[in-house]
């Protein structure tokens, strides 16, 4: 892939107030993008691995692209202005139609759920990851916060 663009992995998804928090990153820097609390519980779902009793939105896109002889190739998160994030689908379609590659403008939640459950990369164009925050530091606290919760919620179920 070009050099302008950081290969990037969800490293969790942790519920906030009003709002859940979605860490992308690689082995050097974490960065957060906020999101709508159903769009933070169906990419936490589909981190898990959970199966729906009925379709959501994102699976519909996916059986419809699977139709339409498309399938997505790569999602780039491509700018952030202050705390707004966007993102580009990249649709490859080889159907009767031909051949060819379809950029969609999406937001980075929904791209990301769908990239999650076709299992196709996530990149981040350079200038946006360099300018971002690095929240590796907040990310492995709330992991650590939620662990401990975890541990001394099971404790209070066997007493």
């Amino acid at each position: 892939m070009q050099k302008d663009l950081v290969p990037v992995v969800v490293k969790g998804v942790i519920p906030a107030v009003n709002t859940w928090a979605l860490f992308l990153g690689n082995e050097t820097k974490t960065f957060v993008i906020y999101v709508e609390p159903f769009l933070g519980k169906a990419i936490q779902m589909t981190l898990a691995g959970v199966k729906k009793e009925r379709p959501l939105t994102h699976d519909l896109i996916g059986s419809i692209l699977l139709g339409l002889g498309a399938r997505l190739d790569h999602v780039i998160v491509n700018d952030a202005r202050e705390t707004t994030f966007f993102a580009r689908i990249f649709l490859r379609m080889d159907n009767e139609l031909g051949k060819k590659i379809v950029e969609i403008d999406a937001r980075p939640s929904d791209s990301i759920v769908l990239a999650l459950q076709q299992k196709r990369p996530i990149f981040v164009a350079r200038a946006v990851f360099d300018g971002v925050e690095d929240s590796s530091e907040i990310f492995e606290r709330e992991l650590k916060q939620q662990s401990e919760d975890e541990e001394r919620h099971g404790l209070d179920e066997t007493a």
